[in-house]
């Protein structure tokens, strides 16, 4: 059993079967289902600003659709880490190769963040990638970046656990 942190090199492929939120999937391999954390972002969580829209574009790109997962590493909850790869919406045949990185979209669209925390564990390439993207988002003020202040998912949730306890 892997344990949190290990890393791990397994291509995931299957079909989308769960949206928990804008940057947690679920995807159904062989009846087994695996929830896949995407790699390099961090979107707001459901009871946050834009939560809810995050949420939805990513079910829009991904939700009943095959995927391939570049799992890397597992995180403490069980959850593969991976970049999400699916087919862009203008292909309608069955056999599209997975060209869009679910990630990315997110990024591009204003409705993630880089998650810089974490930039270390992806390649050089991909980390600009990621980064430009969300610097392209913020001078644009789309999604998220159109609020003044918009607040890190990793901050809500470090505020949300500390208000829990007063």
């Amino acid at each position: 059993m892997l344990q949190a942190g290990q890393i791990l090199a397994d291509t995931i492929a299957g079909r989308v079967v769960g949206v928990s939120d804008g940057d947690t999937i679920t995807v159904l391999r062989d009846k087994e289902q695996i929830k896949i954390r995407l790699a390099g972002i961090d979107a707001p969580e459901k009871a946050q600003a834009f939560g809810n829209v995050a949420k939805q574009r990513m079910a829009d790109m991904v939700f009943g659709k095959d995927v391939r997962v570049d799992a890397k590493k597992k995180d403490k909850y069980g959850r593969s880490i991976g970049r999400v790869w699916v087919a862009s919406a203008e292909c309608q045949s069955s056999d599209c190769p997975k060209t869009l990185d679910a990630g990315m979209a997110l990024l591009t669209m204003g409705l993630a963040w880089h998650y810089k925390k974490y930039e270390k564990e992806q390649p050089e390439e991909e980390r600009g990638q990621y980064s430009f993207a969300e610097i392209e988002a913020r001078g644009k003020r789309v999604g998220l970046w159109s609020d003044p202040k918009p607040v890190p998912p990793w901050e809500w949730r470090h505020r949300d656990k500390t208000n829990d306890s007063d």
